[in-house]
């Protein structure tokens, strides 16, 4: 789930900020078992694009970013 979170977190500041920025998404110290293996997929280009072009996973992205309304 932190994976899927921290993708999440990534693709809405991709699409927010100016190319300009760097965009580093970390999990805090001791957060996760698998703390460092999450960061390393998080922040690594190709990693981040394939998991964007397989539709179940961009499906997922886009419902977690999607608009909504109470």
């Amino acid at each position: 789930m932190a994976t899927i979170i921290g993708l999440c977190l990534r693709v809405k500041l991709m699409r927010s900020l100016p190319s300009r920025f760097k965009i580093d998404i970390k999990l805090a110290p001791g957060s996760h078992a698998t703390e460092a293996a999450v960061n390393k997929q998080l922040n690594d280009k190709e990693r981040v694009a394939a998991a964007l072009e397989n539709p179940n996973l961009a499906e997922v992205v886009a419902e977690c970013l999607a608009p909504t309304y109470a």
